[in-house]
């Protein structure tokens, strides 16, 4: 989301939100907040540890072990992933001593046969998205946590479950722990929560987190099914639960607060999937209604609702081309010409290179800066003035970033910045 104070915003919501906490949440369940990018909870049974999630690199999860040393000694006997997210099974290898079983779900959906074949696509736009280039300075967060630690030279440790379920719903006594595990598919399509009943605790993974949900990842990914996501949200809910344990962010703790929180976010997520269906329905196109379609009060005040990671302008995107698909009803825009001769043609219209170009500058230098980027790329889909273009362009990104409230966004911005950046240098070289 871009606002006048964008990046301020992101960064006072990172430090009031990411300090370390270990939280005795009930005798023998502790959870524990920013200590890696993503959360754990610690479960002591009767003869051994039960881990949901171990943190995101080997350095980290050694970490949560000294966590675990410093409460029992009682040996770590079974991890519970919560989904199979890197950030979430990176630390597995730092439990490798006791060998303990390693549990997870099989995906509700599986992945589209032939994604391998743009992977290579997929993990350059991750790596923008989480902005691993970036110096801390100019990555501020991540969003939803503190930097992964592969952005400080840390590695992952993965280690591959050794049970893995294609139910719906597992009932197991773990070690004297009455434990239920359902698959709720949300941001990923292998997410599932752990439900203590006899504890009234429910570890949700990242059915929830304490603001806008990634309901669409600009790395790309398959369409989540917000619908399903809801869905998800109605079981958590169902359980009453005391003490709600997110994959990221703080724990919610009373069954007033769970009860709350959890409504609003349900029915925030709902309204802008209603409100996109709704407009689709109209005949409005996609740009439209990602301009049109903001959260309205009490939503938009609730602070965990704020678009620190997720946004809804590309939710309305993800939900427009999930159900219609990329034409927007338009003829025009069937057999559009191509991007080289629509930019001739446009910057023809517009007075020639010079003119665009000098309308560049003005904008970037009011602060215009979309207008900026959408002129440039006029230009350098023409291969014309592509110099000048580009640095217009890159101070543009940077002048959006400084306004973006997304931590994935304004990532996004300033990763795009230092490569057209490096690609001067080198060009000019």
């Amino acid at each position: 989301m871009l606002k006048p104070n964008g990046a301020a915003e992101l960064a006072a919501f990172t430090e009031r939100s990411y300090q370390e906490r270990i939280t005795e949440v009930v005798p023998g369940i502790l959870h524990v907040l920013g200590v890696g990018h993503s959360n754990a909870v610690i479960i002591e049974g009767r003869t051994g540890v039960i881990l949901i999630d171990t943190l995101d690199t080997l350095e980290r999860g050694r970490r949560l072990l000294e966590i675990v040393r410093s409460r029992t000694d009682k040996p770590v006997k079974t991890i519970i992933y919560t989904h199979g997210h890197p950030d979430h099974r990176g630390g597995a290898g730092a439990f490798s001593g006791t060998e303990p079983e390693i549990i997870a779900f099989a995906p509700a959906t599986p992945l589209l046969k032939g994604t391998e074949t743009v992977q290579a696509v997929l993990n350059r736009r991750g790596a923008r998205q989480f902005g691993y280039a970036l110096t801390d300075a100019e990555n501020i967060s991540q969003g939803i946590g503190i930097r992964e630690g592969i952005a400080h030279g840390e590695s992952r440790a993965f280690r591959q479950p050794t049970v893995v379920y294609d139910e719906d719903r597992v009932v197991r006594d773990i070690d004297g722990v009455r434990l239920e595990m359902v698959r709720l598919p949300g941001e990923s399509d292998d997410q599932i929560m752990i439900w203590l009943p006899e504890r009234e605790v429910l570890c949700c993974g990242d059915t929830y987190y304490g603001c806008w949900p990634n309901l669409y990842a600009i790395r790309g990914s398959q369409y989540r099914d917000i619908a399903r996501w809801i869905e998800s949200l109605d079981v958590l809910l169902a359980c009453q639960a005391a003490y709600l344990l997110p994959g990221h962010t703080r724990p919610l703790l009373g069954k007033e607060e769970v009860r709350e929180v959890l409504t609003h976010f349900r029915d925030a997520i709902r309204y802008v999937l209603d409100k996109t269906l709704e407009g689709m329905n109209e005949g409005k196109d996609m740009d439209t209604l990602a301009s049109e379609i903001a959260l309205p009060e009490p939503y938009a005040s609730l602070p965990y609702l704020g678009e620190y990671y997720g946004c809804v302008e590309w939710t309305v995107r993800a939900i427009f081309t999930a159900y219609a698909g990329w034409f927007d009803g338009n003829p025009t825009r069937l057999h559009p010409l191509p991007p080289k001769e629509h930019a001739d043609k446009t910057i023809a219209l517009m007075g020639g290179p010079e003119a665009v170009l000098k309308a560049a500058e003005e904008a970037v230098r009011n602060g215009e800066h979309q207008w900026c980027l959408e002129l440039c790329d006029l230009l350098l889909s023409a291969g014309k003035d592509v110099e000048e273009a580009g640095e217009h362009k890159r101070r543009a990104l940077i002048g959006l970033a400084d306004r973006e409230t997304s931590a994935n966004g304004r990532h996004y911005y300033l990763v795009c910045a230092h490569e057209l950046e490096r690609r001067t240098e080198r060009d000019g070289r």
